[in-house]
């Protein structure tokens, strides 16, 4: 995947409080937490060692059912995924640009916007 297709930013947080915040921010914006992967939990459970590492699926049927009535494959990339991981003493956010989605996709610039949410979404989670 190219570097322009993922949005990467910097939680002020570590990655428990910063998934703890997106799963509240979820809620109270009436959005549809489908599960958080805990990969490193995982990970340790098998014995072995990963980063503080967990991706958060989330989404809003209202805007995701008419992209994938569109375009069915969508489905592959819906709902909506956040990984936060532990680089270093960095807490990182990373997501698959909407854009990016609406190229794989051939989405028309409406049905991006559909996805475009996660920006703001984002943005307001790594805010101090």
């Amino acid at each position: 995947m190219a570097d322009a297709e993922l949005v990467v930013k910097v939680s002020p947080r570590p990655v428990p409080d910063t998934v703890s915040r997106l799963e509240a921010m979820l809620a109270a914006k009436g959005l549809k937490q489908f599960a958080v992967i805990d990969h490193s939990g995982e990970a340790h459970a098998a014995g072995l060692e990963l980063r503080d590492t967990k991706v958060v699926i989330f989404g809003s049927p209202v805007a995701g059912t008419p992209v994938m009535q569109a375009v069915p494959l969508a489905a592959l990339d819906l709902p909506l995924k956040v990984l936060v991981y532990a680089d270093g003493d960095v807490t990182k956010v990373v997501y698959t640009a909407p854009a990016a989605l609406a190229a794989r996709h051939g989405l028309s610039a409406e049905l991006e916007q559909r996805l475009a949410g996660i920006d703001a979404l984002t943005d307001e989670l790594v805010a101090p």
